[in-house]
């Protein structure tokens, strides 16, 4: 039986619309993720009305949403030309990665003193989700599962203004890190980090965990400047696709 492409075309359309109730949350959500997985890439202008009609927003939210965005370093607005998608700074991110892994280490050694065996169990999860999406070669599913353990590791250590600092920095680096594991060898080297990571957890060896959590972000670092030599990805083109996981 034969597929009416105009029936499958409409259906993908709807699938990306954003219901109301969600609205500006979930538009930064997928605005982000085109950012980070490359979709929409360094200097490359927004279009800000193919991505209203993908998402069934109208230009005001857009715009809002894109504000947002810029304050987080990810977007560049110019008066009178939209949005460009801001450069990865190496000199950024070289200052950036050992805060956020000085941050990520102690909130290890913190959450070893004090996460419940219902949170181990849950870090547990995300952890064969993690490794399932590596398997498949699932990038984008294996990234969300892991900023969801690092999120979570973050949560165990009950230290409010430590995550308010890591939040404050996070979103900057995000794109880097999503980027450190395109080539086969760094992903490999990640998954096997965050396998000694469950571990450590696991034992809750806050000192050793801390560590290891500092040399993680080192090594994406390293991970970063040789992407960055490399030079940029190819570019996706924008289409009606759902990008809601």
């Amino acid at each position: 039986m034969q597929l009416d492409k105009h029936a499958v075309t409409q259906n993908r359309q709807a699938s990306a619309l954003i219901p109301r109730q969600s609205l500006y949350a979930e538009l930064l959500d997928r605005l982000r993720g085109l950012i980070v997985e490359g979709e929409l890439q360094p200097a490359q202008k927004v279009p800000e009305r193919e991505l209203c009609q993908r998402y069934g927003v109208s230009r005001t939210p857009m715009r809002e949403a894109l504000k947002v965005l810029a304050a987080e370093g990810l977007l560049v607005l110019t008066p009178n030309r939209g949005a460009t998608v801001a450069p990865i700074g190496l000199a950024e991110m070289e200052e950036l990665f050992p805060i956020i892994g000085a941050l990520e280490g102690l909130a290890g050694e913190l959450a070893c003193k004090s996460i419940t065996d219902a949170e181990l169990a849950a870090i547990a999860a995300t952890q064969a989700r993690m490794l399932k999406a590596y398997a498949s070669g699932d990038l984008k599913r294996y990234f969300s599962a892991n900023q969801e353990i690092h999120a979570a590791i973050l949560a165990a250590a009950r230290n409010t203004k430590l995550a308010q600092t890591h939040r404050s920095l996070a979103g900057r680096v995000k794109r880097a890190r999503y980027l450190a594991n395109l080539t086969g060898k760094r992903w490999k080297q990640a998954v096997e980090e965050h396998e000694r990571i469950h571990e450590l957890l696991q034992a809750r060896q806050g000192r050793r965990l801390g560590r290891l959590l500092r040399d993680h972000l080192d090594h994406k670092l390293e991970s970063v400047k040789h992407a960055l030599a490399a030079g940029p990805r190819p570019r996706p083109a924008i289409s009606s696709r759902s990008h809601a996981e």
